[in-house]
């Protein structure tokens, strides 16, 4: 079969139906993990048990989820990265509803943790890697609209939840969320493809010439890149902030609650930082690849802790919603810049599996850290600690990106 000409150039490249595939993955996937601080509550009452270990729920399926991309990103990379996306959202929307129908809260560990846990640890990173080798120019902006769904799973995944706690109960909530995470998700993760080289294509729509192949792109082997200084310097960043990191999606709304806010106003705080996350997504993804990326990645980092300091001194809506918001856009920017970071230093042949060594550092971080604002909160009846801590692991991390080399030399 004859390769396209350069006259024969698509009107719509394939690149950006692989990036829509790869958002509604995200959507799925994390807006279903998000809708948990509005189920906090309701579990804690139901199993009387306290808010350290109902957080522990979250904190379960996050280790697993970002720790499980070791294993998945290498298969995608060999494999292909839609089978693995189906499967994970189907395993999401399993979970979702296994959580339903739980009668401890032991269960709701093993049906959530593993179902969400495992299910966006088989999606997220095969689909986020998949998008990076489909561009070189707009590497940035893509991966940003990509993970941007995670942001429009936040704004609209957990009103819906407080909408259908209210209505149904918090067990038909997630026997409705459940199905909707497996009919979306399964159908558009169809979408993903690994490589632009399987349809005769360059990176960003370039077309090659007549019987020309697509150029190979340069890479490093994984475990070359891991031993790397700048992938060093990168996992010891994201390691110090993940501890911070997921606090406030776990602990914002009860945190509301307890201020005498109501569930509507605490569930709109959630949906603020969404609205923040899809537009750091979309706007400092595409600046990243203007003043650099390794440059926007220290100020998302400085900027969350900024942001943590808003909610440090803020109890009054006005000041809890900018803080969401603030938050919300820089940590947007973070999640859309560091998969192009990882192409940019290690190459793309091997960019799931990379990834997916890089997120075990916010793995560990994700286990520890919402569970342990909400033991300490357990103990004092106040998140100040809690957001503290936050704030100043994310300036740790900022200093820990600003040593890093500013230019990509593939782990030299």
């Amino acid at each position: 079969m004859a390769h396209p000409t350069s006259t024969d150039k698509p009107r719509l490249f394939h690149g950006w139906w692989v990036v829509t595939g790869a958002f509604t993955v995200t959507l799925v996937g994390f807006g279903s993990a998000y809708t948990f601080s509005a189920f906090l509550e309701p579990l804690q009452r139901d199993f009387d048990a306290s808010r350290g270990s109902v957080s522990l729920v979250f904190s379960l399926a996050g280790f697993l989820y970002f720790s499980l991309g070791m294993i998945t990103g290498p298969l995608a990379d060999r494999f292909g990265s839609r089978p693995l996306a189906m499967f994970g959202m189907l395993l999401t929307g399993a979970g979702l509803a296994a959580a339903g129908i739980a009668q401890s809260l032991v269960q709701v560990y093993l049906a959530y943790g593993l179902g969400v846990g495992l299910g966006i640890g088989c999606s997220y990173v095969p689909a986020i890697g998949a998008v990076q080798r489909w561009f070189s120019r707009r590497r940035g902006f893509a991966s940003g609209i990509a993970v941007s769904g995670i942001g429009v799973g936040t704004l609209i995944m957990p009103p819906l939840a407080t909408v259908l706690i209210e209505a149904f109960g918090w067990r038909n909530a997630y026997l409705v969320l459940g199905a909707v995470a497996a009919l979306v998700g399964v159908t558009l993760a169809f979408l993903i493809e690994n490589d632009p080289g399987g349809r005769g294509l360059h990176p960003d729509g370039d077309v090659p010439l007549a019987d020309a192949r697509p150029a190979p792109v340069s890479d490093l082997a994984i475990l070359d890149a891991v031993r790397s200084r700048p992938f060093l310097a990168l996992y010891g960043a994201c390691l110090v902030a993940s501890f911070g990191l997921f606090v406030p999606f776990v602990h914002l709304v009860p945190f509301s609650l307890d201020q005498g806010h109501s569930p509507a106003a605490a569930a709109m705080l959630l949906g603020l930082i969404g609205i923040g996350s899809t537009a750091g997504r979309f706007f400092l993804g595409s600046l990243a690849d203007r003043i650099g990326r390794h440059r926007a990645l220290m100020t998302m980092f400085a900027g969350m802790a900024l942001s943590l300091l808003i909610w440090l001194f803020c109890t009054g809506l006005a000041g809890l919603g900018a803080f969401a918001f603030s938050y919300g856009i820089f940590y947007g920017g973070f999640v859309a810049v560091l998969p192009a970071i990882v192409m940019d230093y290690f190459g793309g042949r091997n960019v799931s599996g990379i990834i997916g060594v890089l997120y075990t550092s916010v793995a560990l971080g994700t286990l520890i850290g919402p569970s342990a604002a909400g033991f300490a909160y357990d103990v004092s009846h106040s998140y100040t600690l809690a957001i503290t801590a936050s704030l100043i692991t994310n300036l740790i991390a900022a200093l820990m990106v600003a040593g890093l080399a500013r230019n990509p030399a593939h782990g030299e």
